[in-house]
């Protein structure tokens, strides 16, 4: 979609550049959002193409991920064997509602901050711990975990000129056991519930909730959960007002679907039998 009251495009190529923020201004990376709808309110775009940020880099510590990095980047990053938990990259990115050519286009960072519940960039990065790193809009640099970066539906901790510069995904969180689960009402819908569970070398199961709820939500249990302690936990610790309502699915079914499909991930994990 044309968006005609657009006056300029700014292209910095460091952060010295970046033009001081005022109202009318957006962030451009994919745009696949931008450019999906009139957007009035707007008179600049900020392109962040010229920046050049390393899609993916790999150290010691950690895997980052720039904020400008595609899908089909990441989806076709070569992870190496012993990162247990690689095929959550290329299960997260199959549940986006998107075409291969959105794919191309669309960036993990956009999908962050768009902070809709769907969104599976978010499962992605909160279920492996992630962590945002922020350009704060009066200098300096913020660090929040990325299960704290979204608030609610489309609500998150950006303000006004901030820019999310990467998520950071600790190797020890890679080379995890884990499983994944998602459903939606139609067979290519938007997520209706998805859950990534994982379980670390000490025994501990950490399951984060995405999709059927406004935020994500992340429990964790030190000792292996029976059947009813993680449905009592669960119960307790989502309360129904976080359930996430709207034509893909309404909150007593997604409560319903979130207790499911944890218990399935208890299963798989902890090689548990049905109670």
């Amino acid at each position: 979609m044309d968006l005609n009251t657009i006056t300029a495009v700014a292209h910095p190529q460091t952060r010295a550049q970046l033009p001081v923020w005022t109202p009318g201004d957006a962030w451009l990376a994919g745009g696949t959002w931008l450019f999906s709808e009139p957007q009035a309110q707007l008179t600049r775009l900020i392109d962040l193409t010229d920046l050049k940020w390393p899609a993916l880099t790999i150290t010691e510590s950690h895997l980052g991920i720039a904020a400008t990095c595609t899908v089909a980047q990441i989806d076709g990053f070569a992870c190496p064997p012993d990162w247990l938990a690689a095929p959550l990259i290329n299960q997260c990115c199959r549940a986006f509602l998107a075409s291969f050519k959105i794919w191309k286009t669309a960036t993990v960072g956009g999908n962050l901050c768009m902070s809709l519940p769907a969104g599976p960039m978010i499962s992605l990065t909160s279920a492996l711990d992630g962590v945002c790193t922020i350009w704060k809009a009066g200098g300096g640099e913020q660090k929040i975990p990325v299960i704290d970066f979204v608030t609610g539906n489309q609500r998150n901790r950006l303000t006004p000129g901030d820019l999310l510069r990467q998520i950071d995904i600790p190797i020890a969180a890679l080379k995890r056991r884990t499983a994944f689960r998602q459903i939606s009402l139609a067979p290519v819908g938007r997520s209706a519930a998805l859950l990534i569970g994982s379980l670390d070398p000490d025994g501990t199961l950490v399951l984060t909730v995405t999709a059927s709820t406004v935020r994500p939500i992340r429990l964790s249990f030190p000792k292996p959960p029976d059947a009813n302690a993680l449905r009592d936990t669960i119960v307790q610790q989502i309360t129904d007002d976080l359930y996430h309502t709207d034509i893909h699915g309404k909150p007593l079914w997604r409560k319903h679907m979130t207790l499911r499909l944890a218990e399935e991930i208890r299963r798989e994990l902890l090689g548990a039998t049905p109670s």
